[in-house]
């Protein structure tokens, strides 16, 4: 089944028609296919980041929950991502744009530290 869409709705709300699949007569598939969002979990638990290091691709998005009774935070080295204080169970993600390595440390507990590997 397919909709009709504004271009006058999509510029308005930031979406280009360029980055949008139209058939011939203008209009949006309403089944189109999307870009997979790929994720990857790391779990604070024990004074350690599980895995300690992840490698991904670049897109990803890496979610940290705290797992432990005290609060952690997550800090890259070079600050490219921190979090705020997490307390039981709080969740921070952060995608990775470009490729490379960033190490990373909790703030609170600067012994505990991971690495994510962006390729």
């Amino acid at each position: 089944m397919r909709r009709a869409v504004s271009i006058f709705v999509l510029l308005a709300s930031g979406v280009t028609a360029a980055a949008l699949p139209f058939t011939v007569q203008g209009r949006v598939e309403a089944g189109a296919p999307q870009a997979q969002t790929q994720s990857a979990e790391v779990k604070i638990d024990n004074f350690s980041f599980t895995p300690a290091s992840i490698t991904i691709a670049v897109g990803t998005t890496v979610t940290w929950t705290n797992r432990d009774d005290i609060p952690h935070t997550v800090v890259s080295d070079d600050k490219v991502f921190k979090s705020k204080v997490l307390d039981t169970d709080e969740k921070f993600a952060y995608t990775f744009s470009k490729p490379g390595t960033y190490p990373y440390f909790c703030s609170v507990h600067p012994k505990m530290t991971g690495k994510v590997v962006v390729q």
